[in-house]
């Protein structure tokens, strides 16, 4: 059966469920893994977040793009997401700070999505169902719904794909920001940053802190790497799965024989994981929000965190050079891990925030403790 849509836009899933809605950024039909986001504000950098490649999002607040956009809050330089799925789309922003609206945003970035969806009922369904594949149908041109949803059915998911090696920068580089609050600082720690989808704001958390800052692919080799003279390493966040990435992990295991700190975030915390022996497994449904409530195992404090994954550490057989320091208070699953006899810890969550609160920003604060200790007894700097 063939279809011509005109300015409507068709959300078809695995099952052959239809839910339609209008048509907003580009046509196209793009097929995808499915997930949903929590979070009230934020869309811009949840748009631009490397970690959301190759993955069709639902955003649960339904009103979305009253603020805009603008040149500051991008995460990165592109859309990474494959597809947006809204309720309501904004059509004026109220923002002193905003330069476009949302749907031209879209367009500029050649990004499929719709609105007039009830999203919190999507979300409902797709959680309840179990449902992670769909497609985007948004064009004037005929199409065929079997041939789409045998792709649909046919399209395997995005675990055991290795996508860092499509989003990791080609070549290393400096970063400084050109965000007008940030100040100019006497660089003191040389951190090394292996981009795995890397976010702008984790950058300038690092330089807030008086960190050189200095992006290297997930490529580089151990020599290489050492050749920078690294004071501490930082693990980026990034898309997808993990375990596949051998290449990143054996780099790791290699600093893992150093005394460098080590800070892991949400895939980079996985990839530290895995090698201390840790296995990754999916979960049903992913944690994408910035509500997430996590118990501090150290002092029983609860932090509201930022999440964004769909993987997560398997409890079973958990290495014991490793001991758990924070749990989800959703779901029991591990949210932060720190080595027994290394300087090296990570964090399931994006302590970052952007969008979501600053709880545990205070694990940047931590990272950099790491570094002094390091540089004293190394370089005897401080």
């Amino acid at each position: 059966m063939e279809n011509n849509l005109n300015n409507k836009a068709i959300i078809l899933m695995e099952n052959g469920t239809k839910i339609f809605g209008n048509s907003i950024g580009i046509d196209g039909i793009v097929i995808g893994e499915i997930i949903f986001n929590t979070a009230i504000t934020g869309y811009q950098e949840i748009l631009t977040d490397p970690s959301y490649y190759k993955q069709i999002i639902i955003l649960t607040y339904p009103h979305i793009g009253n603020v805009g956009t603008n040149i500051y809050d991008n995460e990165s330089s592109k859309i990474y997401a494959k597809g947006l799925i809204i309720n309501n789309l904004s059509k004026i922003s109220s923002n002193y700070r905003s330069t476009e609206e949302l749907d031209s945003f879209l367009k500029k970035k050649n990004i499929v999505a719709i609105e007039g969806i009830d999203t919190r009922y999507l979300t409902r369904l797709i959680r309840d169902k179990k449902i992670n594949k769909i497609a985007l149908i948004s064009t004037k041109k005929y199409f065929n719904y079997k041939k789409i949803l045998h792709k649909i059915r046919k399209f395997k998911g995005l675990q055991g794909l290795d996508l860092v090696k499509d989003i990791t920068t080609k070549k290393t580089y400096s970063w400084k920001s050109n965000h007008k609050n940030i100040q100019k600082h006497a660089f003191l720690m040389h951190v090394v940053v292996l981009d795995f989808g890397v976010k702008n704001s984790i950058l300038k958390m690092l330089v807030d802190r008086k960190c050189k800052v200095t992006i290297v692919s997930a490529f580089i080799s151990y020599k290489n790497l050492m050749l920078l003279n690294p004071d501490g390493i930082f693990l980026s966040n990034g898309p997808g799965d993990p375990t596949p990435c051998n290449y990143i992990i054996d780099i790791v295991k290699k600093i893992l024989t150093t005394n460098i700190p080590i800070f892991g975030v949400c895939f980079g915390h996985q990839i530290l994981a895995i090698a201390y022996g840790a296995k990754i497994i999916k979960m049903d449904i992913g944690h994408h929000g910035s509500n997430h409530p996590v118990k501090d195992l150290k002092n029983n404090k609860v932090l509201i965190t930022t999440q964004n994954h769909n993987f997560t550490i398997d409890k079973n057989n958990f290495p014991k050079n490793l001991k758990i320091t924070h749990k989800s208070l959703f779901d029991d699953t591990i949210e932060g891990i720190h080595c027994i006899n290394k300087p090296a810890f990570g964090f399931q969550g994006h302590p970052e925030a952007s969008p979501g609160p600053h709880d545990s920003s205070i694990l940047f604060d931590y990272f950099i403790k790491k570094i002094h200790i390091y540089c004293k007894k190394k370089y005897k700097r401080f």
